[in-house]
């Protein structure tokens, strides 16, 4: 490998190591600070925005499956249940159509 590659992979892992620490720093400082309600939902909400933008252009056929994993959580807030549900939901739709 040349020296330029070398140069790119230091830099990568630099800046992904300071994203960590700036993460770490700055959660720290939420975590103590009258803002640390926010923490509490933030795993949630970066799923949720995670699968509306995977939801956005999807079929009926997806939407419905999604409707039914997200009928299963509310009824058994049971991840397992949740994700097999989603998936027994989305197979038994596509055996339909």
């Amino acid at each position: 490998m040349s020296e330029k590659h070398w140069l790119f992979i230091i830099t990568l892992a630099v800046a992904a190591y300071s994203i960590r620490l700036l993460g770490l720093l700055i959660g720290d400082k939420i975590r103590n600070s009258r803002y640390s309600w926010m923490l509490d939902d933030l795993p949630g909400l970066i799923i949720i925005s995670l699968v509306a933008a995977s939801m956005a252009d999807q079929s009926i056929h997806t939407w419905l499956s999604a409707f039914i994993a997200l009928a299963i959580a509310i009824k058994t807030n049971h991840v397992i249940l949740t994700m097999g549900g989603g998936i027994a939901a989305f197979v038994g739709l596509g055996l339909l159509v």
